[in-house]
């Protein structure tokens, strides 16, 4: 299992720092998420920073951006890293791709598939110089000029990744993908008997034999004494809270019987009581959730509990290298991977 860590590159001035650190550490891939800040930025300092580490999105929402304007960023990206970029996509969830990124949202699905085969024909032409010609239902891409394709490249073949809670995009990434970033609220149960599943239907349908890498950024609760491990439990049962207060990740919650819990926390949600969700995360829930160890254990937890259900694997906070109360965990990480 290769351990990786994500960052939230909030400075672009640290950002290549940050990925030096990352590599130094001796950790395996680097990871940015799109949050308040466009992930692929950070991505393009981190590239000329460092020479081993693999570098990509955790992930770029697709939707608001056109497949030419993500394909010549994932291009430039895998050019400047010597092949080592992986390109994450997700859908995101209605709601955000209509009201704060004033896109279309249709069957997304459907839609992510085209995506990805308009990108893998940007990235033909791209390479080969042969004509674009991509025609779906929800893209149609049909000219390229000399001067607007870059030349070929030694990279060409860049990974995608897609994220995902359900089994219609599993069964996606299982079908044409070359990893699945397996979304931080999930159980290893739900992992198991729902998403696996729908990996193998997704490869059985279209005749794939490889099997695409499973990555995650996994919830876990960790510190020196007890005050500290309190306060990483109150903060993540309040991930757990926010994530389960979304309809569309309810089927986790179905799989445990905990469905009764969705209409409470949409009843705080809509009354904006976001500091009381946590409350109604119990202990049982916290522990199925959550990788519960102290820093020296921690990783070894984490690789026992998803050994043969993960391929790559980290901590869903973020990599901060000067933070004194999280640089034991990450020493601690880091020692437990050379093991």
């Amino acid at each position: 299992m290769k351990f990786d860590l994500t960052v939230f590159a909030t400075d672009l001035s640290r950002a290549g720092r940050l990925a030096r650190a990352v590599e130094d550490f001796g950790f395996d891939g680097l990871w940015v998420a799109e949050a308040a800040h466009n992930p692929f930025l950070p991505l393009a300092h981190a590239a000329l920073a460092t020479d081993r580490v693999s570098l990509g999105t955790a992930i770029a929402v697709a939707f608001p951006r056109s497949p030419m304007i993500m394909a010549q960023t994932a291009w430039d990206l895998a050019a400047m890293s010597r092949g080592r970029f992986v390109l994450g996509l997700g859908t995101q969830i209605k709601p955000h791709i209509t009201k704060r990124f004033s896109a279309k949202w249709g069957k997304p699905v459907m839609q992510l598939r085209e995506y990805i085969e308009a990108l893998r024909a940007i990235w033909h032409s791209f390479q080969t110089g042969d004509d674009l010609n991509y025609d779906g239902d929800c893209y149609r891409l049909s000219l390229l000029a000399p001067c607007c394709a870059p030349p070929p490249m030694p990279f060409f073949n860049i990974p995608i990744y897609i994220a995902g809670v359900n089994t219609g995009l599993a069964g996606l990434a299982g079908e044409m993908c070359d990893g699945f970033h397996v979304h931080s609220f999930h159980t290893p149960p739900y992992l198991r008997d729902v998403l696996l599943p729908a990996i193998q239907a997704g490869r059985n349908a279209s005749g794939r034999q490889s099997q695409p890498a499973l990555s995650c950024a996994v919830f876990v609760v960790t510190g020196e004494d007890d005050e500290a491990i309190e306060a990483s439990k109150l903060l993540t049962k309040s991930q757990i809270a926010f994530y389960a207060s979304t309809p569309s990740y309810s089927p986790v919650l179905e799989l445990h019987g905990w469905t009764d819990l969705i209409p409470q926390l949409n009843a705080l949600l809509r009354r904006n009581r976001w500091k009381e969700m946590h409350a109604l995360i119990s202990d049982d829930m916290l522990e199925a959730f959550a990788v519960i160890a102290p820093p020296d254990e921690l990783p070894y937890a984490l690789r026992e509990r998803y050994s043969g259900l993960l391929d790559r694997a980290g901590y869903y906070f973020p990599f901060e290298p000067d933070d004194d109360t999280k640089r034991v965990i990450w020493r601690h990480a880091a020692k437990a991977m050379g093991n």
